[in-house]
């Protein structure tokens, strides 16, 4: 009997020892773990799965439970630290996306790859064109090719369409399209309704059960328990890098799998906005609200579901409000609109009564906003100015006299919030060279100081170790003591829950509940009700 093989990047599949046992899967992981270099958890610690042929696995979890990364060995974009992979019952080292493409292994990402300007059929060529002659790309012959694959599918795309001119969910049929070219028929999607509308949702999981019956074997990476129930054959649930279970369809039951993924079962009775844990602090200090959103709606051009729809709230002197939710739900969207890097279709953005929805991220700061945004690297910080000079790149007018900029006065401003945010780095080191969590600490240290009004968190202790995250969940309640509006945007529920007055709750671009924190006995209580909002459970 020939030896198992797996594929390599630059050549033919090359021979591994080992057998697959018991009956022949699509796919099996035993013991795949991934540790990144610098962090003390694992991003996937001892993961053993299954996927059998013509079978729709989901994977659920909340952010930062280790799915995305599992899929992602999976197609060769990491390499496991341990661990092995079977493909088809052969032993397979997947190094690179290439590898993974030559076993029949395709993955949709929640952000599509597809080329605007070019047309469907070569988009899902793109690669592998047919070619008239040797040089000459063959239209014809491209697009034939790709109406059969799409009449074959039963999909509503036109070959000759540029993609620009679709819909969302149209250009999900071409990113799977390109997949079924390349012969592929393990497919995984990650996050695959984020985007779409209800009916867009209907028809696609109505492929996905076509391609299942035609012996694709699917993965779904999703967070939504409704949408598992109508569609998985079996769930698998990660939390905090770990298995924490698998349930077949007959046993999948939704408050499991949300007690699973969040840790807390959602309890009959417990639902948005009712119920003693429920209810409203006083948005406002006297003279109105500090910050208000008046039935906030984005929308992207081209797609039917709005980013965030009809969302209201108001934020008070003295006050945290909460948002929590899960990826693609639109924290991050809400995060955009509050730094001005995303302006609403319809509704009002009002600071202290005033109009604010058209400015821009500079004329905000100037009415006093801070701001730490989620991605610390390309919005946060200049990676390549040094540290001091991200300390004070907001205020670099204090450090002028009489035309003079005093260069010690402002490395010892920066020497002090170094030390005291105990970053590990120097003010004249690029900030480049510090490590993640160092650069967090670098722009909490320079937003928190220069707070005058407002400010908003999107996952400020991301990437911080346990002690830095509680020195900096105390800066937060203390910026609350001085009569700061707080807005804190955050997927980890334990923080929210440590830190809020209030917490609203969005799932798909709405608001699905609001929740009274401050002052509250029951928090298990709540924490469940919200754990139900964000899934889905509870809308």
């Amino acid at each position: 009997m020939a030896a198992p093989e797996t594929a390599d990047a630059g050549g033919p599949a090359r021979a591994i020892p080992g057998n697959a046992a018991g009956p022949v899967k699509a796919i099996e992981l035993r013991g795949i773990s991934k540790v990144y270099p610098g962090r003390k958890s694992m991003a996937n610690d001892n993961i053993s799965l299954d996927l059998g042929r013509g079978e729709i696995l989901c994977i659920a979890g909340e952010n930062g439970a280790g799915k995305t990364t599992l899929m992602k060995i999976l197609c060769g974009l990491e390499m496991p630290s341990a661990g092995e992979i079977f493909i088809r019952g052969k032993r397979v080292i997947i190094d690179s996306p290439l590898t993974a493409r030559r076993l029949g292994i395709g993955m949709v990402h929640q952000n599509f790859m597809l080329f605007p300007e070019y047309t469907v059929a070569e988009n899902m060529m793109m690669g592998i064109e047919p070619r008239r002659g040797f040089f000459f790309y063959d239209r014809v012959k491209a697009e034939a090719a790709a109406a059969q694959l799409i009449r074959a599918h039963h999909f509503s795309i036109e070959a000759g369409r540029p993609v620009k001119s679709l819909s969302v969910g149209e250009m999900q049929q071409v990113e799977i399209c390109r997949m079924l070219c390349r012969n592929a028929d393990i497919l995984i999607f990650d996050e695959p309704t984020s985007v779409l509308t209800e009916r867009e949702t209907d028809s696609f999981f109505n492929t996905l059960k076509t391609l299942a019956h035609n012996g694709k074997s699917l993965v779904l990476i999703t967070h939504k328990l409704k949408e598992i129930k109508l569609i998985a054959d079996r769930v698998a649930v990660l939390r905090k890098g770990k298995l924490a279970g698998v349930r077949g369809a007959p046993e999948i039951d939704e408050r499991e799998v949300s007690r699973m993924m969040v840790g807390a079962v959602p309890p009959a009775g417990v639902s948005a906005g009712t119920g003693p844990a429920t209810g409203a602090v006083p948005a406002a200090a006297a003279g109105g609200p500090v910050l208000a959103f008046e039935d906030l709606t984005v929308l992207r051009r081209g797609q039917e579901r709005p980013l965030l729809e009809k969302l209201a709230f108001a934020a008070g002197s003295g006050e945290i409000l909460g948002f929590a939710g899960v990826g693609g739900n639109g924290l991050g969207v809400l995060e955009a609109v509050l730094g001005g890097f995303i302006h609403p279709a319809s509704g009002r953005i009002l600071h202290r009564g005033e109009d604010i929805s058209r400015l821009n991220i500079r004329r905000l700061r100037n009415r006093g906003l801070a701001f730490v945004p989620a991605d610390r690297l390309n919005v946060g910080s200049a990676l390549s100015a040094r540290v001091d000079e991200n300390m004070i790149i907001d205020r670099r007018g204090e450090f002028f006299r009489r035309g003079i900029f005093n260069r010690k006065r402002a490395r010892d401003f920066s020497g002090e919030l170094i030390r005291r945010y105990r970053i590990a780095g120097k003010g004249s080191d690029p900030a480049g060279i510090l490590s993640g969590g160092n650069i967090q600490k670098l722009i909490l240290a320079r937003e928190i100081e220069q707070f005058r009004d407002y400010i908003v968190f999107s996952e400020p202790t991301r990437g911080l170790d346990v002690a830095a995250a509680a020195f900096v969940h105390g800066r937060i309640a203390a910026l609350r003591e001085r009569g700061a509006a707080v807005i804190l945007i955050s997927t980890n529920l334990d923080e929210i829950l440590a830190l809020a007055d209030r917490v609203i709750v969005l799932y798909r671009g709405r608001a699905a509940g609001e929740f009274r924190i401050s002052g509250a006995s029951d928090t298990r209580s709540i924490k469940e009700a919200i754990g139900a909002c964000m899934t889905g459970l509870k809308t």
